[in-house]
């Protein structure tokens, strides 16, 4: 196993360190749990249900698992609204459309720019195979195109 791992982590082609800082993700354990709990929802209900349902199976996992969060948390100054702020860490923004559009990048940056956060997760459930995205803050002069 060990002998696999290291040959990954020398082929370029495979190793990305977009989301690395110093070889290690941000809030890694807290994200694959939050990754875990949304494969469970999209399970439960499958691809076409509302935005409404998938988040409040979203909270009963979150209730179950004793993990703190804030649903529908409004940031007073900018007046965004995060579907869910997780253990004050991870922003969860959740789609139920088609597509995710540029337009829905840009909005999760809006909200870890405003509510000077690290990592944001953006999950369609309307793909046929859930694929969370990992967003990280933008902190350079770049970050002005988002406000």
């Amino acid at each position: 196993m060990v002998q696999i791992i290291d040959t990954l982590n020398t082929d370029t082609n495979i190793r990305m360190n977009t989301n690395d800082a110093n070889g290690k993700l941000i809030f890694a354990e807290l994200s694959y749990t939050l990754t875990g709990i949304c494969y469970d929802v999209h399970n439960r209900h499958g691809r076409y249900a509302r935005e409404k349902q998938y988040c409040d199976s979203l909270e009963e996992k979150l209730k179950e698992l004793s993990i703190p969060y804030k649903r529908e948390h409004t940031k007073e100054e900018s007046g965004n609204r995060v579907d869910f702020l997780i253990d004050d860490k991870i922003i969860l923004e959740v789609k139920a459309k088609r597509f995710l559009l540029k337009e829905d990048y840009y909005q999760l940056q809006r909200y870890l720019q405003s509510c000077d956060k690290k990592l944001g997760l953006l999950v369609n459930f309307r793909n046929r195979y859930l694929k969370p995205k990992r967003i990280v803050r933008i902190d350079t002069s770049a970050k002005s195109k988002f406000a």
